[in-house]
């Protein structure tokens, strides 16, 4: 089996409503590992959690998914991180983080796919060596990077392109939402935003835009990605659902291979970005970062043949 390795935060977030306060397990690169592993994936976490309350919360709702964790993310000295959501009358939310990220020693090898994202990737001073992993891992390992930027953790732009750009320039796979994209770079449009980072290597790029759907570019071709008509719960997770959709149809059906060599025929592509956007639409229809089943999704995922004469 094709086994997938993500790094990054994992912490609790707190959900605030009229009603009161909410705790449930959340960070972009955990959402991503349990979306890969609830949709059928072999996954493990490089994170760091405490032994305290919310860290058993986590940890609980890792195994609950069949998500791996490395024998260094779980440090009992420290305080698990949590982020406090606000909802917003569109379902949006906004965050109030409290995190001290650092992370263990990451293994080198025994994984085909490295994912990283979100402050995990961008915050001192584990994010060197989360940028290392990525620049030392070989050459036939699919390297996925989504920045999910929290400015009010990150600081300014200035500061924190640089490592985007830095992580960018070793990824097979760049995504990142609108607002990101026009955060990092304010003079480009989401088209010139995608061929800055093919410029940079990457052979797949994305602009998630919310209900307008995403911009989807492979090489030189682009193509619209529609979004999925659904009554919106709200937003939590959603681009997380997208990233682990979108990871596992490029290796499950497409192949990593053939993504890397750009080999990988563009309507494959194009079909794996529609059941990321059919992943996405089933989690913003729910409350919270509550991530699919394949069970759940209308049209399963066709695996490659080979893939599947294996496992006869």
């Amino acid at each position: 089996m094709t086994e997938l390795f993500v790094v990054g935060e994992a912490l609790v977030d707190v959900l605030s409503t009229p009603t009161g306060q909410r705790e449930h397990p959340g960070g972009s690169p955990l959402n991503v590992a349990i979306g890969l592993a609830r949709l059928g994936a072999s996954v493990t976490l490089a994170t760091r959690l405490g032994t305290d309350a919310r860290g058993r919360l986590v940890t609980q709702h890792l195994t609950d998914s069949a998500v791996r964790l490395t024998p260094s993310s779980i440090d009992p000295s420290v305080r698990t991180s949590s982020a406090t959501a606000t909802l917003e009358a569109d379902g949006s939310a906004t965050y109030d983080f409290d995190i001290n990220w650092d992370v263990g020693s990451l293994p080198t090898s025994g994984f085909e796919l490295v994912h990283t994202g979100s402050i995990g990737a961008l915050l001192a001073p584990g994010a060197e060596k989360v940028a290392t992993c990525f620049e030392t891992a070989a050459n036939d390992v699919l390297r996925s990077f989504d920045p999910n930027i929290r400015p009010s953790v990150l600081g300014q732009r200035h500061d924190v392109l640089p490592m985007v750009e830095r992580i960018a320039r070793s990824s097979t796979v760049v995504k990142m939402s609108d607002e990101d994209a026009h955060w990092l770079h304010p003079e480009l449009d989401p088209l010139e935003v995608t061929a800055h980072y093919a410029r940079f290597g990457a052979q797949i790029v994305v602009v998630t835009e919310g209900a307008k759907g995403s911009l989807l570019r492979v090489g030189n071709n682009t193509c619209p990605i529609p979004s999925q008509s659904v009554n919106v719960a709200d937003t939590i997770g959603a681009g997380d659902s997208f990233m682990a959709g979108l990871l596992f149809a490029l290796t499950h059906s497409v192949g990593i291979a053939d993504v890397i060599g750009r080999t990988a025929d563009f309507s494959d592509v194009v079909r794996a970005a529609g059941f990321a956007a059919a992943c996405a639409a089933i989690t913003v229809g729910r409350p919270g970062a509550d991530l699919p089943r394949a069970h759940e999704l209308e049209v399963p995922l066709q695996h490659r043949k080979e893939e599947a004469s294996d496992e006869q």
